[in-house]
């Protein structure tokens, strides 16, 4: 059976992320023929377009690894309700030079978690804009707000019960999704 690469983007750079958690439980709700890669961007330089010409190493990795995958997962926080700077800057170096971007046409899933009650609505809402001019085609439904509650992960760091049926339904669409934009 072929495996499916995905591109998983953390927005955040915290060791005990909550983000980079539900990222990890998220991958044990997918069927077994999903592959999910971890992309590493705390390396990346800041996005400067005298640069496009002669992108640096993190960033030539960056868009390989972006490239060799068949669809892409965000799991971000929300910074002062947008989001992480980190974030933007591996969208803008991965999308340049102009006409070259990595993220045009991958199939993306969109998720969060925060200790808010509204969860990361606002930083997904924010993504799904740059998504949408990146050329990037990203599930619009169901919607994920999730809110880092004690129980939400249990002892193994997998999704608890209480949660585990709305974040597998999550998952089972995006799996469709993904799918659908590679036949």
């Amino acid at each position: 059976m072929a495996q499916t690469r995905i591109a998983v983007i953390v927005g955040s750079l915290r060791k005990d992320s909550f983000n980079r958690k539900l990222a990890l439980a998220l991958a044990h709700l997918a069927p077994s023929d999903f592959t999910f890669e971890h992309l590493r961007i705390d390396d990346l330089p800041l996005y400067n377009q005298d640069e496009d010409g002669n992108q640096a190493p993190a960033v030539k990795r960056l868009k390989s690894e972006v490239a060799a995958a068949q669809g892409l997962l965000f799991v971000t926080p929300e910074y002062n309700r947008s989001i992480p700077g980190v974030l933007k800057n591996a969208l803008d170096n991965a999308s340049r030079p102009y006409g070259q971007s990595a993220w045009a046409g991958k199939p993306a899933g969109v998720i969060g978690v925060s200790v808010g009650a509204i969860g990361t609505a606002l930083a997904q809402q924010h993504l799904r804009n740059v998504l949408a001019y990146l050329d990037v085609p990203t599930m619009g439904q169901p919607e994920a707000f999730i809110q880092n509650k004690e129980g939400l992960f249990d002892d193994k760091g997998h999704i608890a019960e209480s949660g585990k049926q709305f974040l597998q339904g999550w998952v089972d669409k995006y799996v469709a999704w993904v799918k659908r934009h590679n036949d």
